[in-house]
């Protein structure tokens, strides 16, 4: 059984410490916290156990908290780590707690590939290159956006192969998740040098494609447009649904009128955390040009890369072959159940 510990208890470690703590193949070790917030109750109250740095320990039994020991002492106890630290932390912790006692681990999207605070070799997509991860030491774990382009492009690129001349993407980031305390900003902010597209280029290096990144006053999902250009006129398909009906994490939808529909529908129905886990195509969008296929799909945020640290985890603990990955983490985040309830939701 291998023991994970989750370091770091923000928007992602908590949405981590939840399905990684219900796994009955891991032996969860239990979360880290660096603050004393609302989020260290929450924590002791799904009875996980809580670390915290050596130097806060006397902060936080003052508080009244029984602290299970000092991040040392879980990274010490786990066989991975999945860092879930802000941006930027997870340098860090590698140099401090990772490299020194030789644990693997796992980091997430807004670390370094390349450059002194370089914390892996490899981005993980599942859709793509799931099986490169197998026996890795430290691997990224994509972003949202980067996991959704993923679910996108790889069976388009499968489908049709090298009749795609090249793909424009422009992503409509939220401003913020829906737990986050700061103010959503009254204003419309362009990032000059998106580092998604290289993100992708680094596990679909062959493939031509151009990014454009804003961010608008939204809390509810992220939204990109994709325009897809052929090398001749677009071949024959009838419906989105005949290339990503299969596809693990897509849904097609045909009746939303924006992203808030989706994610009050996931709270509905009673999703963990109000999360999809998936990316929804408006097939209603669908537009046809001659050479030119735009589409538009919704990406969910925070929750779309954790059922990807899932399946990482097998990829780089198990060497598990990728279909019966798959099944594991369907079953653990229920996400083919999911996907065909919001299609017979959003169904005209």
């Amino acid at each position: 059984m291998v023991r994970v510990f989750i370091n770091g208890y923000g928007n992602i470690g908590k949405r981590l410490a939840s399905a990684f703590s219900h796994d009955k193949e891991i032996q969860f070790v239990g979360i880290g916290k660096y603050s004393i917030d609302k989020r260290v109750d929450e924590a002791f109250a799904k009875k996980f156990a809580v670390y915290v740095p050596e130097q806060k320990i006397p902060d936080f039994r003052q508080k009244g908290y029984d602290i299970s020991g000092t991040i040392s002492d879980a990274v010490k106890e786990s066989d991975l780590v999945i860092d879930a630290a802000k941006d930027g932390f997870g340098y860090t912790n590698k140099v401090n707690f990772y490299l020194p006692m030789n644990k693997n681990a796992i980091f997430q999207g807004g670390e370094d590939r390349t450059g002194e605070k370089k914390v892996a070799d490899i981005i993980h997509n599942s859709r793509i290159n799931y099986d490169q991860a197998a026996n890795q030491k430290y691997v990224i774990q994509g972003s949202c956006n980067v996991s959704g382009m993923g679910r996108i492009m790889q069976p388009m690129i499968e489908k049709f192969g090298d009749k795609i001349q090249r793909y424009d993407v422009m992503l409509i980031r939220r401003w913020a998740d829906l737990e986050d305390t700061k103010d959503v900003k009254d204003s419309i902010e362009w990032d000059k040098n998106p580092h998604h597209q290289e993100d992708v280029k680094s596990f679909l290096p062959s493939v031509k494609l151009y990014v454009e990144a804003y961010k608008v006053p939204s809390r509810m999902m992220h939204l990109h447009q994709m325009t897809i250009r052929f090398k001749n006129k677009i071949p024959y398909f009838d419906s989105l649904s005949d290339i990503y009906h299969e596809e693990f994490g897509v849904a097609v939808l045909d009746k939303a009128k924006g992203t808030a529909d989706i994610r009050l529908k996931a709270r509905e129905l009673g999703f963990e955390h109000d999360d999809t886990n998936m990316v929804h195509i408006h097939e209603e969008t669908m537009r046809k040009s001659d050479d030119t296929l735009k589409i538009l799909y919704s990406d969910d945020q925070t929750g779309i890369v954790i059922p990807e640290n899932h399946l990482l985890f097998q990829s780089m603990m198990f060497g598990r072959p990728k279909n019966m990955a798959y099944e594991h983490t369907d079953s653990l985040f229920q996400i083919s159940k999911k996907r065909d309830m919001l299609e017979k939701e959003f169904k005209t």
